[in-house]
């Protein structure tokens, strides 16, 4: 099973915690930052 999801945040801190709870939290793999 394969899906696309985004973040979408203010900051570059909430970008990083919430990118390091699902790295952890399942099999995900980090595309790109814009």
């Amino acid at each position: 099973m394969e899906a696309l999801g985004m973040i979408e945040t203010r900051g570059l801190v909430a970008l990083i915690e919430a990118s390091d709870a699902m790295v952890k939290a399942a099999r995900v793999k980090l595309v790109g930052v814009k």
